[in-house]
Formats: structure tokens, sequence, C-alpha cells
């Protein structure tokens, strides 16, 4: 069966990533063939990100993201979809109790109601992936499309590909409990596991098409 595949990469980084350091080279073809059976010919693996900005706690943060699309584009069957990755700084509702006030404090004042932060959003991924995964069923473009995300703004889009245009769609799960009306909305569910992930590593330096040779980041070398 021709097997497309769709993936949120920032889903994908906050679900099952961000606190495991070792598996963040991945290799999302390889994922993919750990999950599915023999039986799905994985003609495309499309990749939705962003690139982010740098922070005040990890400058180099951007960098490692630039080496690790530097490593997705060295697979042939792997796309990568860019969106943009914004960064504000609005007012917004204070949610902390009393005692999170900073030191020293006026007590007979009133507690602050808003406070001012850094908000980062991502913003295009889901629309691209969506928009994607419609198109290309309408044009016959797989046979089965499999999904790897968690967010429930891609309910309809599964259920117009699985009901109105009669297409299979995977959901490769990357939580324990799953959003529910996406496990309705697809054909089928797979639980991504830390075991999985760890089979579906890059190696450890590659080896680019211009002769260039990149290495795994140091800091995902150990957990």
């Amino acid at each position: 069966m021709r097997t497309a595949v769709y993936i949120d990469g920032f889903n994908l980084y906050y679900r099952l990533l961000k606190e495991k350091p070792q598996f963040k080279w991945l290799n999302p073809h390889l994922l993919v063939q750990e999950l599915l059976s023999a039986q799905h010919h994985i003609t495309q693996v499309n990749y939705y990100t962003a690139r982010i900005s740098a922070r005040a706690n990890d400058p180099e943060a951007p960098a490692r993201q630039a080496i690790y699309l530097n490593a997705l584009e060295s697979v042939p069957t792997i796309r990568v979809h860019e969106g943009n990755f914004l960064v504000t700084h609005p007012w917004m509702a204070l949610a902390q109790p009393p005692e999170a006030r900073p030191l020293p404090y006026d007590w007979t004042l009133p507690p602050p109601v808003v406070v001012k932060v850094v908000k980062t959003e991502e913003k295009g991924s889901d629309v691209n992936l969506a928009s994607h995964l419609v198109r290309d069923a309408f044009t016959d473009a797989f046979d089965v499309a499999v999904v790897l995300s968690n967010d429930s703004d891609l309910v309809e889009p599964i259920r117009i590909v699985t009901q109105e245009v009669g297409k299979r769609v995977g959901l490769l799960v990357p939580v324990k409990s799953p959003t529910a009306s996406l496990v309705r909305a697809a054909s089928f569910h797979l639980h991504v596991r830390p075991g999985h992930l760890a089979k579906a590593q890059f190696p450890d330096r590659i080896e680019l098409g211009n002769g260039s040779v990149i290495a795994k980041p140091s800091s995902w070398v150990t957990a």
C-alpha cells in the first residue's frame, strides 16, 4: 500500500522528545517503519515545523535545530515544510498564588492581576498538514495516510479523508492517552513508545549530498 506520512514536528517534540534528549536525533522514516507493517510502502514523509528563535536560557537551540533539519533533508523520502515561529510580549492575567510575589513586597498593596510574558507560538504547521492531507487524498497520492500528532484541530481533515474521500488514515499517538475525538476520526491508531524511538535514530555522523558531514549535537548524546 502506498503510504504517505504527515508529522507535526512540534507536537512530536513536546510530547515525546523534549525530556528525552537521547532520542532527539530521530529519523522519522525509520520511526514509521518501526510502527507499521511491511505491507506499507512509505512514499513520502512530510515533516511540519518552523525555525525557532534563540532563547536566553538556550542560545544554541536554533543551531541544533538547523543541524537536525539538515539531517532530515539527507533522507530522500522526507520533505520538510516550514511554518513561522513568532515571539511576542503580551500582558496576560496572573494565576500565581500570593506566595509567588517578589520579595520584599508591600502586603498592604493589592496583588497584581496581570503580568507581561514572553509568548512563543508556531504558526502554519497544523494548517499546512491538514491542507496537504486533504489535497493528497483527493488527488489519490496515497492509499493510506498516517498522521503523527495529538492535535484535535486535525479531527475534521481526518474525517473528510476517511468519510468523504474514502481513504484510510492511521494515527500515530505520541501520548499515553490520546485525544478521543482524534481516535474516533482515524481508521486505526498506534502508540509511539520509547523503544520505537531508540530503534529509529540517525547514525551519529551523516554525510550530506555535498560531501559535508554533520554530527549529532553533543547535548543529545546522553539523557
